[in-house]
């Protein structure tokens, strides 16, 4: 499973880089595969790991701010692994094809 997903304050002005960076740490402290650009957060892994580890990056952003704002997508897909990386291959292998 892939979640791609977007934790932000809501409230606290333009500037939220710093609130963000505290989810970003949660996810990339799980251990689990994740990648980070400047939109959204993916990480990869088991249902229950990955909901887990977006509670808690939520909740990191949460502790900071009263109200928080959650964007998130799932490609839910049992028995695919390394899909972070496997995916991207597929696009780029069909780009370079032509």
């Amino acid at each position: 499973m892939i979640v791609a997903f977007s934790v932000s304050p809501l409230g606290v002005g333009e500037d939220v880089g710093e609130y963000v960076a505290e989810a970003v740490r949660v996810v990339r402290e799980s251990g689990l595969p994740n990648r980070t650009d400047a939109m959204f957060t993916s990480i990869e892994g088991e249902w229950d790991e990955v909901m887990d580890v977006v509670k808690r990056a939520v909740a990191a952003v949460e502790a900071r701010s009263n109200r928080v704002s959650l964007v998130l997508k799932a490609d839910i897909r049992p028995g695919v692994t390394d899909g972070l990386t496997s995916k991207v291959e597929t696009v780029e292998r069909h780009l370079a094809a032509e």
